[in-house]
């Protein structure tokens, strides 16, 4: 019986905690034109000249806080998720795990495929909302490789699952390790874009803000990336039997004030001069722990809330390899 192989992608990790591995990694990462979608001059100038030199620096520092003993989480977390997902899909499927930026990459792990001759591929990125940064990136990548084979199998491309049954109860399977009573407010966090990116989701010169994307999807915001993050946390919430009251959606890691809103790290300060003393923060747009949850969530955001009066900031775990998530991609692949 011929088997199906499915590729696992996220978006990828420095190989090592140096500053010359940091700076390869930013290099590969920031001058993709669907990352930073500047024209070409522009965008190199402003990477290889300004944010990378810059920024790897700085960057290495916190890599190393962020590296364990089996390397980085995000690679950690998705060979567990490899090696658990292939046993729970058994002998038809052959489970592949890539990193859209630097390694196990793209190019090598196809490599890998194409000698196996399969009739099918699944090409499964793991970011719940479809992006054209993230998402978009991988789908370009692997047409890319792939369009140079002689031989072109099935595909099938898996754009986004942030609406799906189980993906949503693993979220409300984690969080209850938590009494959320406990806490005086919840964030729901999720990667920043520049607000021009999710502008070109619309035809005919329309923009986000010509749309409900708070409140509802449409035929026509399906794909705002705004819009899923939004109804992500709807459904979360529904299932945790959360008001509206009780939590503010965010958007981190911005690059410049351009970008979405309302940002994380000053919903966290203002939550504190508020008076609140204890912070829940879910971070949905993430499967696996990274530096943005581990680091920027977990302990820059306590940072912040401690400098302004705060006490806790209690960071809820990503998905990582946890029973339902494995549940949740199987079914996304065999259904």
């Amino acid at each position: 019986m011929s088997k199906t192989g499915v590729l696992l992608v996220n978006l990828g990790t420095p190989d090592q905690p140096t500053v010359n591995k940091v700076r390869s990694y930013l290099f590969q990462f920031l001058n993709d034109k669907r990352v930073i979608d500047l024209p070409w001059l522009l965008r190199k100038m402003l990477v290889n000249l300004i944010i990378v030199p810059f920024r790897a620096p700085s960057s290495t520092k916190i890599y190393k806080k962020l590296w364990t003993d089996g390397g980085s989480p995000i690679i950690s977390h998705g060979k567990s998720v490899q090696k658990k997902l292939q046993l729970s899909l058994g002998d038809q499927y052959e489970v592949f795990l890539a990193m859209r930026y630097k390694n196990p990459s793209l190019t090598s792990v196809l490599a890998e495929m194409k000698k196996k001759n399969f009739e099918k591929i699944i090409i499964l990125p793991l970011f719940p909302q479809y992006a054209s940064a993230t998402t978009g990136s991988v789908q370009e990548e692997v047409m890319r490789i792939i369009s140079k084979w002689w031989v072109i199998p099935e595909l099938h491309f898996i754009s986004q699952y942030y609406n799906h049954p189980t993906f949503i109860q693993a979220w409300k399977e984690i969080a209850s390790d938590y009494t959320l009573s406990d806490y005086d407010h919840i964030i729901f966090s999720y990667h920043g874009l520049p607000t021009r990116q999710v502008d070109k989701v619309y035809e005919d010169n329309a923009v986000c803000e010509d749309h409900d994307c708070e409140n509802e999807i449409t035929e026509s915001n399906k794909f705002c990336y705004k819009a899923t993050c939004f109804a992500t946390t709807r459904l979360i919430a529904e299932q945790l039997n959360l008001s509206k009251s009780d939590y503010t959606v965010a958007f981190q890691s911005r690059l410049d004030k351009n970008w979405l809103e309302p940002f994380s790290d000053k919903v966290v300060k203002e939550q504190a001069e508020k008076g609140n003393k204890k912070l829940l923060i879910f971070s949905p747009a993430f499967t696996a722990d990274c530096l943005e949850t581990i680091i920027e969530i977990g302990e820059e955001y306590q940072e912040i809330f401690e400098e302004n009066g705060g006490e806790k900031v209690q960071l809820v775990p990503s998905l990582n390899d946890h029973p339902r998530w494995i549940q949740c991609l199987n079914e996304l692949i065999t259904h």
